[in-house]
């Protein structure tokens, strides 16, 4: 039996718009990026080992390896195998505008996910736990916090280490004179050049930054954590399909294992520039975050309000 010619039309017209429905175009970032052929990936200077600059002042580290796993997957979801990478370097303090600006889609560093920051910004699935304490001399005496009291302490500006030294400064009343600082780096060197007494931040990048001296046995690392800082890639809020794939991929390389193998790299073997290698084992606070993805860290830093 052949077809009226009008049937056949009005079939295939339907199954052109079944097509059209189950195809659909992608919004948000997604959408920004398929327009301009580019993904933007913020990065800092020096926290190593998350993300720092190599000898060839290329973008290196723990959070830029994960965020690069993040790259690979929008290629997949767009279809845009040849889709170009830019590196936009941030700071602490220029991260969050650079991203709600929209000059970077994802933020790959040190940065800890607060209830604070969550009014601005989305984050994804933890990926590193740490926390408050003290870099120093260990010529300069110090013990722990309270023997800051009357001392220069450098912060380096826009970060929760900062805020949780000012409230810990604040509920002692230790007058402690505080000096800024634009990077880790710059607060390195302040203590070591003798402008402050004391560098506060994420005992991980404490670490790295004495294993990179020229001296690492002059320094020391001290103090009880002042505060909880869970670690996580940062995106824009209000952008369901780019968080489900951004989480969706984190979660991915927690499920495999491959997470595992990422993290020996960075904190258990040599890396550059160097060749350091930093002998820093998974916390348990890690592994928990691992086996529970879904908990992105809503309430953290509870220790300080930070």
């Amino acid at each position: 039996m052949i077809r009226p010619i009008p049937l056949l039309v009005a079939l295939f017209v339907s199954a052109g718009l079944a097509l059209s429905a189950g195809a659909q175009e992608p919004t948000g970032t997604l959408k920004k990026i398929k327009d301009t052929g580019v993904v933007k990936v913020g990065h800092r200077d020096s926290s190593i080992p998350f993300s720092y600059l190599d000898d060839k002042q290329k973008p290196i580290g723990y959070g830029v390896d994960i965020c690069m796993k993040i790259v690979d997957k929008i290629k997949t979801e767009l279809k845009m195998p040849k889709l170009r990478v830019e590196f936009v370097p941030v700071t602490s303090q220029t991260r969050i505008p650079i991203l709600t600006g929209g000059n970077i889609d994802i933020e790959c560093g040190s940065t800890t996910n607060s209830v604070e920051r969550q009014k601005q910004v989305a984050f994804a699935p933890t990926y590193f736990v740490t926390g408050t304490k003290l870099l120093v001399k260990k010529s300069s005496g110090i013990k722990g916090y309270d023997d800051l009291k009357g001392k220069t302490v450098v912060v380096t500006q826009g970060t929760t280490n900062e805020r949780a030294m000012k409230a810990y400064n604040d509920e002692k009343k230790l007058g402690i004179n505080f000096i800024p600082a634009k990077d880790h780096a710059e607060s390195f060197l302040a203590v070591d050049t003798g402008r402050a007494a004391a560098f506060p931040m994420d005992d991980i990048l404490l670490y790295s930054l004495r294993a990179s001296a020229k001296n690492p046995a002059d320094y020391q690392v001290i103090g009880e954590f002042l505060s909880d800082d869970p670690y996580a890639i940062m995106l824009r809020r209000d952008d369901p399909a780019f968080k489900k794939l951004v989480d969706s991929t984190v979660a991915g390389l927690y499920k495999s294992g491959e997470i595992s193998k990422i993290y020996k790299k960075w904190f258990e073997s040599k890396i550059p520039p160097k060749g350091i290698n930093l002998g820093f084992p998974m916390s348990e606070g890690l592994k928990e975050a691992i086996k529970n993805p879904n908990d992105t860290g809503v309430g953290a830093c509870g220790k300080m309000k930070c």
